[in-house]
């Protein structure tokens, strides 16, 4: 009989993924073993092969529901417009919420692609690839248009994903920063970087205006 939605087997195997997400962060995925992860889920070691008949399968799944999750999220924030400041602030906006959501799991995405077989790691990086040229075409389009100044797009697209994925290692919720007083502090880093002309970030967050005027 097939399970159904919300069945026994569903719960155990969404407890696994979590709790496989946490220990791997906390252990790497070399130091922890099936063992371990089914102590913490409250199952017989047996029982984890059912969902996941590889530790590898369990890793691959983790990381392809990471960049499947971070695309489907883009796919539902990209604004409908063609102002290049205005995407870029929103992908920058939906890029940090995302990965301070999901902090560890974006630990593990980023720490252990050298644990995936290559034909594994192949379609990680095809993923990853993906997510990362739809910032490269905004930022092409944003110096096509003349809104944008930069010299490299392949290099500076790098440079905002590795700053922006760079949040989950220092931020924590409650210290000194908000999410919001983050996001607002590194998208004028990101727009100053790029060289946007100061009137088009304006015209591209009419929203903040609005704010802005409120509070004074």
């Amino acid at each position: 009989m097939a399970r159904t939605t919300g069945s026994d087997g569903e719960k155990t195997e969404a407890a696994v993924r979590e709790a496989a997400v946490s220990l791997i962060a906390r252990l790497g995925y070399e130091a922890m073993s099936m063992r371990q992860l089914a102590a913490e889920v409250g199952v017989q070691a047996a029982a984890l092969y059912r969902y996941f008949p590889t530790k590898e399968d369990l890793l691959f799944t983790l990381m392809r529901e990471h960049m499947e999750g971070l695309l489907e999220a883009w796919n539902n924030t990209r604004p409908a417009t063609n102002n290049p400041v205005a995407r870029l602030a929103a992908y920058v906006e939906n890029h940090i919420a995302f990965h301070i959501e999901r902090r560890h799991a974006t630990h593990i995405s980023n720490m252990e692609l050298r644990s995936l077989s290559h034909e594994r790691l192949t379609q990680i990086l095809k993923m990853r690839t993906t997510y990362e040229k739809e910032l490269r075409a905004i930022l092409r389009d944003g110096v096509e248009a003349g809104v944008l100044e930069i010299e490299d797009v392949g290099l500076t697209a790098m440079a905002l994903i590795q700053m922006m994925t760079g949040v989950i290692v220092w931020f924590r919720p409650g210290e000194r920063l908000s999410i919001t007083e983050v996001t607002t502090t590194y998208l004028s880093m990101t727009m100053r970087l790029v060289g946007a002309k100061i009137d088009a970030y304006s015209a591209a967050r009419p929203f903040e205006r609005a704010k802005d005027a409120v509070a004074l």
